[in-house]
């Protein structure tokens, strides 16, 4: 394991820490000793932006998924073609998949 730390200078004298940690893990295995892929798949749900901020409210537009509005490694790619709001507005959902590669040696 190694930690690196790192320091952004701010106004006046005030200092901000940012502590990142890297670990290096070896490949996990089932208990048939056999190797585990975990495959992660992230989709962006309904938009939770506040239209209402302005005046003290909560209000959202109903847009229900983020659909890009460009082609990927665009800045369209990052704006919802639906309700026009950026991708960071809408809810993140992180499904995670975890696959044993196990072979039946049955003899």
């Amino acid at each position: 394991m190694s930690i690196r730390e790192q320091s952004r200078e701010f106004e006046g004298s005030e200092r901000m820490m940012r502590r990142v940690i890297l670990r290096r893990q070896p490949p996990r295995r089932c208990p048939t000793n056999n190797t585990v892929t975990i495959v992660r798949n992230v989709q962006h749900g309904e938009c939770q932006r506040n239209h209402a901020i302005n005046v003290g409210g909560f209000a959202v537009d109903g847009c229900m998924e983020f659909f890009p509005s460009g082609v990927e490694g665009t800045a369209g790619a990052m704006i919802c073609g639906a309700c026009g709001c950026h991708k960071n507005f809408h809810r993140r959902e992180i499904h995670i998949n975890v696959t044993c590669h196990c072979n039946s040696n049955s003899g």
